[in-house]
């Protein structure tokens, strides 16, 4: 008999209409163009603006656009998955919030909480409720509004973010495709150099917390760039040995898309030329769960049915992983 696996049949993604440039942060933190490109890569970011709009406007765009390109009732679908670490509130889930506003009424939904690694986690738990036959029609969305939680008096972190997410469905197939390993690792020692301080149970929201402007995310930057570069180049090269694949046999690297240098060093580590690297950091900066979505949807009509695909990412938490696949289908 057989093996079913989980393969992603469809990816859209969606980002807001209003771009910030280098040169608009200039005119609010000391800072300038030459010196974000050079340090991250990053020339523009997204921003969702606007009252009540959350990271749920984000995941509805991009899962309607993908029911409508595969075809699919939203009536089909099984379960709904969001990668978020700036739901709309701590309850309910976003991915309720979106399975409503799409119509998929007889879904169930929740939200996975992993940082930039968030796709990734979910991505792995979506795939397994397809490969056990419990379920056929699965929507993984990564997605995050960070403009909502960075501080633009902060020029450190400011520079890094912007809004947008993407969205795969995922379907049963016997063919040799789909997701086929994946290694997901945590750190919680990792806390102290990527966390926002306030606003959960340790920390609730008090004048003193808002005034000392602890409900931002604080990155202690050398620390965090240290851990990314070697833990994400690391869980790649050994997804690749895990499965005897070499840099040949590589088509794409999907990285986070967090710093230039991070993706050069990743794929440098597994021997990968910048002609297989997906990379949109320089229009999007880092959505962080929506970085992986963005780029397959960015590279979409490059990728062929079979093609190898690496996917990995470094986050808060810390997380990190790596996901192989090989795509499913070919582009119209």
């Amino acid at each position: 008999m057989k093996k079913t696996r989980a393969v992603i049949t469809g990816v859209q993604g969606w980002v807001p209409d209003y771009i910030l440039t280098n040169r608009e942060l200039e005119t609010m933190v000391d800072t300038n163009d030459e010196w974000i490109v050079t340090r991250t890569g990053i020339k523009e970011r997204r921003i969702l603006k606007g009252e009540d709009k959350g990271t749920s406007i984000i995941g509805i765009n991009a899962v309607n656009e993908l029911l409508k390109k595969t075809n699919t009732n939203p009536k089909d679908i099984d379960l709904i998955i969001c990668a978020t670490v700036t739901p709309d509130m701590p309850f309910p889930a976003t991915a309720n919030i979106i399975a409503d506003g799409v119509g998929a009424v007889n879904s169930y939904s929740f939200d996975i909480s992993a940082a930039c690694s968030g796709f990734l986690y979910a991505l792995t738990i979506g795939s397994q409720f397809i490969e056990t036959g419990m379920h056929k029609k699965v929507i993984i969305i990564g997605a995050d509004k960070m403009s909502s939680i960075i501080d633009y008096q902060d020029r450190a972190t400011c520079i890094i973010f912007g809004d947008g997410g993407g969205a795969v469905l995922l379907e049963p197939t016997t063919e040799n495709v789909g997701v086929m390993d994946s290694l997901l690792h945590s750190d919680g020692s990792g806390a102290p150099y990527l966390h926002m301080k306030a606003g959960g149970s340790r920390k609730p929201a008090t004048l003193e917390t808002i005034a000392a402007r602890e409900h931002y995310a604080f990155q202690e930057g050398a620390s965090v760039f240290k851990f990314a570069v070697t833990n994400m180049a690391e869980v790649s090269a050994e997804i690749m040995e895990r499965n005897n694949l070499t840099a040949e046999d590589i088509s794409w690297l999907v990285p986070h898309q967090a710093n230039k240098r991070i993706i050069d060093a990743t794929a440098n580590r597994m021997g990968i030329g910048p002609d297989k690297v997906m990379l949109n950091i320089e229009k999007y900066g880092n959505t962080t769960a929506g970085t992986l979505p963005l780029c397959l949807w960015d590279y979409e009509s490059k990728l062929k049915k079979g093609d190898n695909v690496i996917l990995a990412a470094f986050g808060g938490g810390f997380t990190w992983g790596s996901i192989y696949l090989k795509w499913g289908y070919d582009s119209k």
